[in-house]
């Protein structure tokens, strides 16, 4: 009973860190095209994220429960100790202003508490399966590659919108920064549909006590309601830096960049939830901005923010990965 408390309490602390990494999903275009307040552009996120962890499916949850396989006795440790190395390593980085991603710090959490309890063969590690991507490997391939994908379609939707907005006054680009609000809702409703999966696939294995969820397993609504809310608060009140830092601190954007950038985000998003792939959504929009500025002048990128920001992802896996190794097994000693 103590183990599945502190499961449900640590998925839902889970939901509230990725709604404070994810911060800037939405919001960072419309600050950086001067769109608003950051509490006007936040509670609209708010609103979008509520929304797309309410309307998901279970594709993303099952496919991140299925990463570990433990004996009951051990899954509810095991969980709380990967989504514990999450939340701290990410609770320090936000307060930095790094936007370094939740889900790939649960990815290597889950993975280093995996081994402590069930050595090797605990872990599902996966790869590549014909076109699928499944495991720890294939779900590290899927984020690593994802935001080079959101970067180039980001540079390549740049170029023809710049070229065709470029002889257009600022009262006819009205409706290009209509669009940016529409593209960030877009991106809001996708990044709460893929995120919001994650602390209910955490949430609904733990309560179910088998750590297993089978393919379409629907999730219980007031499961989905109590972790989409957090995320959609969290990503509201928590991220100011973040935000800054994606939104100021990566390209100079204009509106056409930042409709650009978002609609490529959107569209990566959306795919992966549908696919079920776990993708880390703060690295696709940070470099779909960074895309959308180099394609409009490479010097409109500020490369040394970049730079730390891309240690800070390559720090997270093996970081994450020995907490969460180090968390479940002070447990097991102190259990006896």
């Amino acid at each position: 009973m103590i183990g599945r408390f502190l499961t449900v309490a640590a998925a839902l602390a889970l939901a509230a860190v990725l709604g404070v990494s994810d911060a800037p999903n939405a919001s960072s275009a419309l600050i950086a095209a001067g769109e608003g307040s950051y509490r006007r552009v936040a509670a609209w996120s708010a609103a979008w994220h509520l929304a797309g962890g309410l309307l998901a499916g279970s594709a993303v949850a099952t496919t991140l429960v299925s990463l570990v396989r433990v004996s009951p006795a051990l899954l509810a440790p095991t969980l709380v100790a990967g989504c514990a190395a999450t939340i701290l390593f990410t609770t320090v980085t936000t307060r930095r202003g790094l936007p370094t991603s939740a889900s790939v710090g649960l990815v290597g959490g889950l993975a280093g508490a995996g081994l402590v309890a069930g050595g090797w063969k605990a872990v599902e590690w996966g790869g590549l399966h014909g076109f699928r991507l499944v495991g720890v490997v294939g779900v590290l391939l899927g984020i690593l590659l994802a935001p080079l994908i959101g970067g180039l379609a980001a540079a390549g939707v740049n170029r023809p919108a710049r070229r065709a907005s470029r002889r257009l006054s600022r009262h006819a680009l009205r409706p290009v920064r209509g669009g940016i609000w529409v593209t960030s809702a877009a991106v809001a409703l996708a990044d709460g549909s893929n995120d919001g999966q994650k602390a209910m696939g955490i949430l609904a294995a733990a309560l179910a006590g088998t750590g297993v969820l089978a393919a379409g397993h629907p999730i219980p609504l007031w499961q989905r309601a109590a972790c989409a809310a957090v995320l959609a608060v969290a990503t509201g009140v928590a991220g100011h830096l973040v935000v800054a830092k994606v939104a100021k601190g990566l390209a100079r954007a204009n509106p056409v960049d930042g409709l650009s950038a978002q609609t490529a985000s959107a569209a990566v998003i959306l795919l992966a939830a549908a696919s079920g792939l776990p993708l880390s959504t703060s690295t696709v929009v940070a470099s779909s901005m960074v895309g959308a500025g180099a394609a409009r002048r490479h010097r409109h990128v500020r490369w040394h923010g970049v730079a730390g920001i891309l240690g800070a992802w390559a720090l997270t896996v093996p970081a994450c990965a020995l907490l969460g190794a180090a968390l479940l097994g002070g447990w097991r000693v102190a259990a006896g």
